[in-house]
């Protein structure tokens, strides 16, 4: 069977790459900008200097900021109004995930009919006849990899979905790590344990590829050996830098070979209870792999060598339960809850989440290891105690 590999027209990164956005901007002779940026990344400052580098080249453009974490379509509709309205040619978005996610489907739905929920991929029923506009994405945060995937997510009433298409890849994507540098710590927790179950997730789907595996070896090999210098020592700049070209690499992998259960059952943790995307995924995280990890174990055992998890004398069983409990440990050490408990779900909510995650087939087909709704349900109920099978030390 053969495979592909999609990404980025471009990627610029490192210190400084930000410079290079009017030149690429102006490589398209676009003369109407739209900026997509959430409240946050205004506030920090960091969008400012994305405005100094549009202000020096003497190129028009307008921010558009009314965006909100995990978006509903409302949101959605209102920035695809907004980018018409202001006759855009072309769309820059920066921030974390969700601004990505804006930037890029407005940018294609604006010469293409319709709103948002028309092109989503589990009720949509409209198809894109037309590239859209060119799009820079800048990332802010290491973890969603939005900047190098064609995926928007969009909250719901009780989980979330997407629209996904090639259309809506960045013709540049711009990473630059000095964005990051005054990230707060439970962000850089939340998107770096995000990026992590990217890069683990894409390396044990059942659509992976020796690119897509050496992409995400890569990633995690970064991220978990320096995610907690950087939640706890932000201004480590080479920690930073590790971190962004892991979310980066991380981004590249599961967008080719796809994620699985982690994020198949946080979706709904999202939708029903509003909890943040990275954090949903790391709740979740060691008890998914708890489950999996017997169905690819010789992937875990290259997982537990990129963990840095020390596995001498172990046999593969042994080597793979390691690297489970050190998913856990990373998602401890960093200060993010992992039980769902911390997070206010009740036990009579398991019914509910598990009703919705066996709805979330086109993820859960990629998994090593099939589910049915008594197997999501267990794995609810595991996050909820805080139980591995084999225990958490």
């Amino acid at each position: 069977m053969y495979k592909t590999f999609a990404s980025p027209i471009k990627i610029v990164s490192g210190e400084g790459s930000i410079q290079e956005v009017p030149s690429i901007v102006q490589s398209y002779k676009a003369e109407r900008i739209m900026v997509f940026a959430d409240p946050g990344v205004i506030d920090a400052g960091i969008v400012k200097k994305l405005e100094d580098q549009l202000n020096n080249a003497g190129l028009e453009y307008n921010i558009y900021s009314d965006l909100i974490p995990e978006p509903p379509l409302e949101i959605g509709n209102k920035a695809l109004q907004a980018v018409k309205d202001f006759n855009a040619d072309f769309v820059i978005g920066i921030g974390g995930g969700s601004s990505l996610d804006i930037a890029k489907v407005v940018a294609v739905l604006k010469e293409n009919e319709g709103k948002v929920e028309d092109y989503l991929n589990l009720t949509g029923t409209k198809k894109f006849t037309s590239k859209g506009l060119p799009k820079i994405l800048i990332p802010t945060t290491s973890g969603t990899g939005a900047e190098v995937t064609d995926i928007s997510v969009f909250t719901l009433k009780n989980t979330k979905d997407a629209i996904t298409h090639e259309n809506l890849l960045a013709d540049a994507a711009v990473v630059d790590p000095e964005l990051t540098y005054t990230l707060p710590a439970r962000i850089t927790a939340s998107a770096g344990v995000d990026a992590l179950t990217h890069a683990v997730e894409a390396l044990i789907s059942v659509n992976a590829t020796p690119l897509t595996d050496a992409l995400a070896l890569d990633a995690i090999k970064r991220i978990s050996s320096n995610i907690r210098t950087a939640v706890w020592n932000g201004g480590d700049v080479e920690a930073r830098r590790n971190m962004a070209w892991g979310s980066m690499t991380a981004g590249m992998s599961f967008y080719n070979a796809g994620v699985a259960g982690v994020h198949a059952l946080a979706y709904p943790l999202g939708g029903l209870f509003k909890i943040p995307h990275g954090e949903s995924n790391a709740v979740l995280l060691p008890y998914i792999f708890d489950y999996i990890w017997p169905a690819c174990i010789d992937k875990m055992v290259l997982m537990a060598d990129a963990l840095g998890v020390k596995s001498d004398n172990f046999n593969k069983r042994e080597t793979a339960i390691t690297a489970v409990k050190e998913l856990k440990h990373i998602v401890d050490e960093v200060g993010i809850p992992s039980t769902l408990d911390k997070f206010g779900i009740k036990e009579k909510d398991i019914e509910q989440l598990a009703k919705s995650g066996i709805e979330q087939t086109r993820l859960l087909a990629r998994s090593p290891k099939p589910y049915t709704l008594d197997d999501i349900r267990d794995r609810y109920q595991a996050a909820f105690y805080g139980e591995l099978a084999f225990g958490n030390n």
